[in-house]
């Protein structure tokens, strides 16, 4: 399969690739086969609006908090013919999925690796709000580290995997993961850090509203709201700002107030969403519900926060001694301890597998 770099924006994105690649770029795969595995994540600070729509470069900075082992393991291998496999299913060529992947793979296509066959696993419904393409284009992109032995450094990783899908930067790494806007045309300071701390009581759930596709993908979605939402103008505003004091809440282990932020953070940006026009509504009744239960729960003394990504479906905030009373009045959260992987999957309809994260 030959490469299509026709029009300026597939250009600047190789250009980036040979930036951040140096005379590593084109040359001959070190093994026939690599597999990697990476986290989604869900931001806490949300990334919604581009500088740049070729490079993927975001408004504002995010940062996001890793889901364990809820992710997407994926594995590349030299091939005759690009086929590409989702959750065992082989995706027709003529998708926009498939489209997607091969424009992507093009950046990194030689003589000695002309195709590729792709198996991607997700453990997270795919399409669904939860940060699938961040997951699998990380994913993708560690696998071709480990294909080619780039043996790439973690900000290097992240401008790989941004090329695929912007918030992709932030899965390439785990626990708290900035990802740096930066200012320059061709994105080479748009990149992820990795936060030092480290909180092991803190957790996160998933309450699974609906596991189908969204009607309206996160990049038709970002695109309406920017271009058509009276809101807008105010959000890179409140986004720094939020930014700014999750920071500090995070760095003091101010568990209320970073859940407060958060979860105004991902309530205005359903407010711009709401705005936009026509409208973007992805909640369902169910969706509602669960933020008033939030609401009520906090009322009654007990620390819980909920924040949302462009999607139907919940994530709860809370500390770990609060796991056993979320249960009951939630039966079917799935809880995942960002610094120590899983907890108590087994039960969860999903059955996810813990994944080593070497």
């Amino acid at each position: 399969m030959t490469r299509n770099f026709e029009g300026s924006a597939n250009v600047r994105r190789l250009a980036a690739v040979h930036a951040a690649l140096g005379d590593r770029i084109g040359g001959a795969p070190a093994q026939h086969e690599a597999t990697a595995f990476a986290s989604a994540n869900i931001a806490l600070c949300k990334y919604w609006g581009k500088r740049d729509h070729d490079l993927n470069l975001p408004m504002t900075n995010s940062v996001s908090l890793s889901l364990g082992s809820l992710g997407t393991r994926t594995s590349i291998r030299l091939s005759d013919m690009d086929r590409y496999w989702l959750n065992g299913e082989l995706l027709p060529c003529d998708s926009p999925e498939a489209h997607r992947l091969a424009e992507y793979l093009d950046l990194f296509r030689s003589e000695q690796a002309p195709a590729f066959e792709i198996r991607s696993d997700n453990t997270i419904p795919t399409a669904a709000g939860l940060a699938s393409s961040a997951s699998a284009y990380a994913a993708l992109a560690r696998a071709l580290d480990r294909l080619f032995d780039w043996r790439l450094d973690l900000r290097t990783l992240s401008i790989l995997a941004r090329l695929g899908s912007g918030s992709a930067a932030r899965s390439v790494a785990t626990g708290f993961v900035e990802w740096h806007a930066g200012t320059r045309e061709d994105g080479a300071d748009s990149f992820a850090e990795q936060w030092p701390e480290v909180w092991p009581e803190l957790r996160i759930a998933t309450l699974f509203i609906s596991k189908a596709p969204k009607a309206i993908g996160s990049r038709e979605a970002m695109r309406r709201s920017v271009e058509t939402s009276p809101l807008y103008s105010a959000w890179p505003t409140t986004a720094w700002r939020d930014l700014a004091s999750l920071r500090a809440a995070v760095g003091s282990r101010d568990f209320p107030r970073m859940g407060a932020i958060a979860e105004a953070n991902a309530l205005a940006m359903h407010a711009v969403l709401i705005a936009s026009r026509p409208a973007i509504i992805y909640w369902q009744p169910e969706t509602l519900a669960v933020l008033r239960q939030v609401e009520l729960l906090r009322a009654e003394g007990l620390s819980v926060y909920a924040t949302l990504d462009a999607g139907p479906n919940v994530k709860l905030l809370f500390l770990a001694d609060l796991e056993t009373a979320l249960r009951t009045a939630f039966p079917d959260l799935a809880v995942v301890a960002p610094f120590f992987g899983y907890t108590n999957f087994s039960s969860h309809p999903l059955n996810a597998q813990k994944i080593d994260f070497a």
